[in-house]
Parts: C-alpha cells; structure tokens; sequence
C-alpha cells in the first residue's frame, strides 16, 4: 500500500461545475493527499482520497451541527455537499480569517464546550481508536518484518483491552483528533476545524490527546497541562483507562510516521525512534518524539 496522488486540477474543476461554483482563480493552499484550495469570494475546497466519502459528509454535518450550537468551528457552505468528482469526495467550505495554530487553552476550552453538548441526531457511529492503524503498518515499507509483527501484536493487544476497557466519563460527541492543529486561533477566539473522526464515545479519548504531549513526547509542559485539567475538570493521567489509551495514541501517531516515512526519507529516522521508544529500545518516557507535518 502507498500513499494516495495529489488529486488533480482536473477534478477541482469538475466538483466546483458540480456545486455551481467558478474554479477560475483558484489558489492551491496545500497539495498533498489530501487538496485544499481557495477559491476568489472566501471559499476553500477541500478534496479527499476515493472511498472517503462517509467522512465527508460527517464533517459537513457535524459543522453545521455545532453552527447550531454556537460552538465556534469551521463552517461548511450552505449548498448541497460533498460532492463526487472524479471518485473524490468534495466539500466546500468558508474560508478563515487570518489566523494561526491554537494553543492548549484553546483545545480544551472547545472540547469543554464540545463534550458539554446533548448528542444529535446524526449517524456519527461509535469512536473506533484504531482505524486505519493496520493500513498504516502494512504501507510502512521501510520498517523491518520484526517491528511490523510488533506493531501488529501490539494492536492487537490495545483491542483486547478496548474491548473490556473501564467506565469513564459519561460518553459525548467527541472530536476524535483534538490537538493544535486541528484549531485556528483567530482575532475573534478559537475555531475548532477538522471533524473526520467525530464520532459518540469516551470524552476521555479527546483529553488524551494533549495528555500524551507530557507523558509521551514532552511537547507540553506540566503548568500548561496543569492548566489545562484546571480549566476541564479533571485530569485523565489519573483515570485507571489512561494506559490503554496512552497508548492507542502513542501507536496511532507511530505508525503514521512510519506510513509516510515510506514516501518521505526525511521521516525515516522519526519514524524509526518512534518504534523503538514504544519497544523499550530507547528509554523512558518523555521521549522528545519531533512534530512531523
């Protein structure tokens, strides 16, 4: 398995014919995977890989959702979305004013406000923490046969646990990827962004995110983590479920570098720390893992 091609201009064009929108002048913001461009009028187009379309259009619903909730987040256009072009799914977005990456405070005052919220009546499913995980370690072409058997004994076994994991908080809508990246921080607050893995599970799941930047990878200090159970209300370091999902993410954020390490030499040696801090190779936690984008 191999990382996906750049959608093309071709099938920009062909999903902004589709939704009644001019493609001339489209700017490309990023090329990846994944496309996003800007069109004139404050417009952004987001273009997602074939056979992503239930994720599509869960992020359009739970944006227009959380619109009706006051909750500040992205919000989709008014028109019929996503569409199809080409086997892509696509959908359309209004642009954000100037912003930059959130902090810590911003992540858990949204997720305050997100996991505080009644459960809507949306096909969101229950949080699944380890999709895609297999398909990341079978596209890491460059680990050995003896990490990849790890790596999969190891989901297995965080499955095995899931599966019998302990009550937590009541369950909520939760992000399913709240960190940083996923939040703008703009002149009016925060705005809460990407909502592919939304989904109706343990409030804990989200919390975890920040919690692994100390006791993982020493990305966020313990006043700023202080700060940050002060401000949620409790500290999910201390829940007796904290070791299994400590280490759902730690796999998760694994196994990611070592896909894309596949395609991009410069992450080979990240991905590489990455598996031997999980096997013991290199030393207690923190381990100082790098942000690799």
């Amino acid at each position: 398995m191999t990382t996906s091609p750049t959608p093309t201009p071709a099938v920009l064009q062909a999903a902004c014919f589709a939704a009644g929108l001019d493609a001339t002048d489209a700017e490309p913001i990023r090329l990846a995977e994944n496309a996003i461009w800007r069109l004139p009028g404050g417009i952004v187009v987001r273009i997602t890989q074939p056979g992503q379309s239930a994720a599509a259009t869960r992020e359009v619903q739970v944006a227009r959702w959380l619109a009706t909730q006051g909750v500040p987040a992205v919000r989709a256009l008014d028109l019929r979305q996503p569409v199809t072009a080409n086997g892509h799914p696509v959908t359309f977005w209004q642009e954000l004013p100037p912003h930059e990456i959130g902090t810590v405070t911003d992540v858990v005052t949204l997720l305050k406000q997100l996991h505080a919220l009644p459960k809507p009546d949306l096909p969101l499913g229950e949080l699944d923490p380890f999709v895609r995980v297999v398909e990341r370690i079978e596209a890491a072409s460059t680990i050995s046969d003896d990490d990849r058997q790890w790596l999969h004994g190891r989901l297995k076994d965080l499955k095995n646990q899931w599966a019998t994991r302990p009550k937590g908080l009541p369950e909520c809508v939760v992000h399913g990827d709240a960190w940083v990246g996923n939040v703008a921080r703009t002149a009016a607050g925060p705005l809460l962004m990407d909502f592919e893995r939304a989904s109706f599970g343990p409030p804990e799941w989200d919390l975890v995110s920040t919690a692994v930047k100390l006791t993982t990878t020493g990305a966020v200090s313990a006043q700023e983590y202080a700060e940050f159970c002060e401000t949620y209300g409790t500290d999910v370091t201390e829940w007796e479920g904290y070791g299994l999902l400590s280490g759902a993410r730690e796999l998760r954020m694994a196994t990611y570098a070592a896909q894309h390490a596949a395609s991009r030499p410069e992450w080979r040696r990240e991905a590489q720390y990455r598996i031997d801090c999980l096997r013991d190779r290199s030393g207690a936690p923190p381990w100082r893992w790098k942000g690799i984008m």
